[in-house]
């Protein structure tokens, strides 16, 4: 949206929110290092015209289903609360339609993680994870709340895939616990433990030696390591396959994501496994016209040769940025209109060049590992001075000027009085 040229395109953007959310950060907005305003950045700062030009627009509604014949999106709006109106339905006519759907977290079908577990995805489900942490660290000094209960209250679980989120999440939460719930929770910081469970290797896509280093610092500063899968999910415990019950207060869910619904359902293209819309070396959807995907919804169709690329902030960041480009040529070309751009050289195919992977694990310490794939060589880095370009990297990526400056108050302003543990 921030590449796309307004004097070229009439910008229409369908979102069920108004803003974008730098996922790398959200853990950190759990526990109060960074305020929520932080990561989030309104789309209308990331492309004015939609707020500004006659044909541009922003509608907060869903996407229910592309008519690609007709050129035609189907929408229905955002409704929340009791006194909200009735969702509506209505469509919206495209030339060019560029679908970033995202992706949805997987469950694996395992009972009870929808009903109980919280996903870290969005700034909502960080507010209720805040929320609840507060709430249970509060609970547990009520007179009256017996000694298993404070220890169930304050389990913090983490069910984790491969990736760094989870990791991520459980070394906040421990520097949490160590420099803030010891000050102002006294009474109970003994009650407090994270767990962190993990079917096959934590940070599978990082080299050998970082997964040692961060396993051995996370066991360093408290965090329970649990090697097993989860077979079901009850109201305060969870049921691991060997039979094992863990009891606790907060479960945060962190393993990996897959394509929703809507993207199951749509009638397009699908790449091979895992049913995200199939494209090709340009981004384009095969077998129709005008039709373009980008992000965690999209994979290399099988005629291109190419494996679909992970679901990374960095892959999705890259094909907008290309994406932008090549739609301003085409308009440029005069093929911006409907069914006007078959004959248009489009030029170099997308082409992504991995920048390598970076993870906090708490206590001013993180991983960098800058190799291109798991099977080459490169450099790799752990502890102090990974952490620093860990947060300058970060702080380099967030969308805009304005929220680098609320990042870079909210690390300062923690640093010298601590986490804001306000439950608002």
């Amino acid at each position: 949206m921030k590449g796309l040229d307004p004097e070229i395109y009439d910008i229409v953007c369908v979102s069920p929110r108004n803003h974008m959310v730098f996922t790398p950060l959200l853990a950190s907005t759990c526990v109060g290092t960074l305020e929520f305003r932080s990561v989030a950045e309104p789309i209308a700062r990331i492309q004015p015209a939609i707020s500004r030009e006659p044909g541009s627009y922003f509608f907060l509604s869903n996407c229910t289903g592309i008519s690609a014949d007709k050129h035609m999106v189907h929408c229905e709006t955002v409704t929340e609360g009791e006194q909200a109106l009735d969702p509506w339905s209505f469509t919206v006519s495209y030339d060019k339609l560029v679908i970033a759907l995202g992706a949805q977290p997987t469950t694996f079908g395992i009972h009870g993680v929808k009903e109980h577990a919280i996903f870290l995805r969005e700034v909502h489900h960080a507010q209720e994870i805040r929320r609840k942490l507060l709430l249970n660290l509060m609970l547990s000094d009520v007179p009256g709340i017996s000694e298993e209960e404070k220890r169930r209250l304050l389990h913090c679980v983490v069910v984790v895939g491969g990736g760094p989120t989870g990791v991520e999440f459980s070394g906040e939460l421990r520097d949490f616990i160590t420099r803030d719930v010891r000050q102002r929770y006294a009474h109970v910081k003994d009650y407090v433990h994270v767990t962190l469970i993990e079917a096959n290797e934590i940070l599978s896509s990082f080299d050998v030696r970082l997964r040692n280093y961060a396993t051995k610092q996370l066991t360093k500063s408290g965090v329970r390591l649990v090697r097993g899968t989860v077979k079901d999910v009850q109201d305060q415990n969870i049921i691991l396959n060997d039979g094992s019950e863990v009891p606790y207060g907060l479960l945060v869910w962190s393993t990996g994501v897959g394509p929703s619904p809507l993207i199951h359902a749509l009638d397009l293209p699908k790449a091979p496994g895992g049913g995200r819309i199939g494209v090709d070396e340009w981004l384009r959807v095969p077998s129709v016209q005008d039709i373009f995907s980008i992000g965690d919804c999209s994979g290399f169709v099988e005629s291109t040769g190419r494996q679909t690329l992970p679901a990374l902030a960095q892959v999705a960041e890259r094909e907008g940025k290309y994406l932008a480009h090549l739609l301003n040529k085409i308009g440029k070309a005069g093929g911006g209109r409907a069914n006007s751009g078959k004959d248009i050289d489009f030029g170099e195919p997308f082409v992504y060049k991995h920048l390598g992977s970076m993870a906090s694990v708490g206590s001013y310490k993180a991983l960098v590992d800058l190799r291109q794939s798991k099977e080459t060589k490169g450099i790799s880095l752990a502890g102090f001075i990974s952490w620093f370009i860990w947060r300058s990297a970060y702080l380099t990526r967030v969308v805009s000027w304005r929220n680098r400056i609320y990042v870079a108050i909210n690390w300062a302003t923690t640093l010298v009085f601590g986490r804001d543990i306000s439950r608002i």
